[in-house]
């Protein structure tokens, strides 16, 4: 009875994704030569290009919610959400077509060198599981640090803030509103999220990070350092992760996203496909869906 209280199921889910990362770590000496054998995607991007459909994606929400506003100014207060939702979802839908637009005429290869390739899924699927699940000790213990410091800084009063799609599939009594957030947040938020962050914006940081260390290699550095400096996509990965991050409203989620947000750009930087962080990026919020339901 005793030793059924201390383990739990949540215990050894955090167990064994900290011995997945921990190998991780010692294989790849401590994440040094863990993209040593990444490749960079071929493109033609310019510079603004991942803005398009950043704005497209921001313009669609206000522009149609102000359509909205006006023509269903007598809506209760849960068909507003609904509504807001539906917008939610019209605007994601038309950057993804966008995107695709953008991907397959900048991209060499298209959309399979963009990283959408339909004969990787089965793979990608189950090793995004496994990276989720090596990463999720330390997405629980930097969440857990955030409250703490929270704590530390507003008092015991500090709570983090439920994401607002979490609090309306949990208080939210209309069946079709719940299935349409768990669609948005589900499939269409991860599949515009990483399109736009990792694809794009990623791709293109990365892209020319490798122009800038070229330049400089070519004023004389090393072998040594012109190998170092090929590789820049631990920067991308890293700035990509704070444009993702930024773009969410409750700052209480910034560190924990930040730290999703470079296991999303690593996976995608490591495996070549985009399918990887879109399942890695589907599953976080399939989990915190359930979570919250459950809870």
């Amino acid at each position: 009875m005793e030793f059924d209280g201390i383990i739990t199921i949540e215990n050894l889910i955090f167990l064994l994704g900290l011995t997945i990362f921990a190998c991780w770590v010692r294989k790849t000496s401590l994440g040094k030569k863990a993209l040593a054998d990444s490749v960079p995607r071929r493109n033609n991007m310019p510079v603004y290009l991942p803005f398009i459909p950043l704005f497209i994606w921001i313009g669609t929400i206000s522009l149609t919610a102000s359509i909205a506003k006006i023509l269903f100014s007598d809506l209760q207060y849960r068909q507003n959400d609904f509504l807001d939702n539906l917008i939610l979802c019209i605007a994601e839908l038309t950057a993804i077509a966008v995107i695709i637009f953008l991907a397959r005429v900048h991209f060499a290869r298209r959309l399979k060198g963009f990283g959408l390739n339909i004969k990787t899924i089965v793979k990608d699927f189950f090793t995004a599981f496994m990276n989720l699940l090596a990463v999720w000790p330390i997405l629980i213990s930097v969440m857990g640090l955030t409250i703490y410091f929270g704590e530390l800084i507003w008092g015991r009063e500090y709570q983090m803030q439920q994401h607002q799609q979490l609090k309306l599939i949990t208080e939210d009594p209309q069946l079709l509103s719940r299935i349409l957030i768990v669609v948005v947040a589900v499939v269409i938020a991860p599949l515009l999220e990483e399109m736009l962050f990792r694809g794009l914006f990623q791709t293109m940081i990365r892209s020319y990070l490798e122009v800038f260390c070229s330049t400089l290699v070519s004023q004389g550095t090393s072998d040594k350092e012109r190998t170092t400096d090929r590789q820049g996509a631990w920067p991308a990965i890293v700035i990509s992760s704070v444009l993702f991050t930024i773009t969410h409203e409750n700052p209480g989620h910034w560190p924990t996203l930040f730290v999703l947000g470079v296991c999303l750009g690593y996976a995608y930087e490591k495996s070549g496909s985009l399918f990887r962080p879109i399942f890695i990026h589907s599953l976080f919020n399939a989990v915190s869906i359930i979570a919250a339901l459950y809870q």
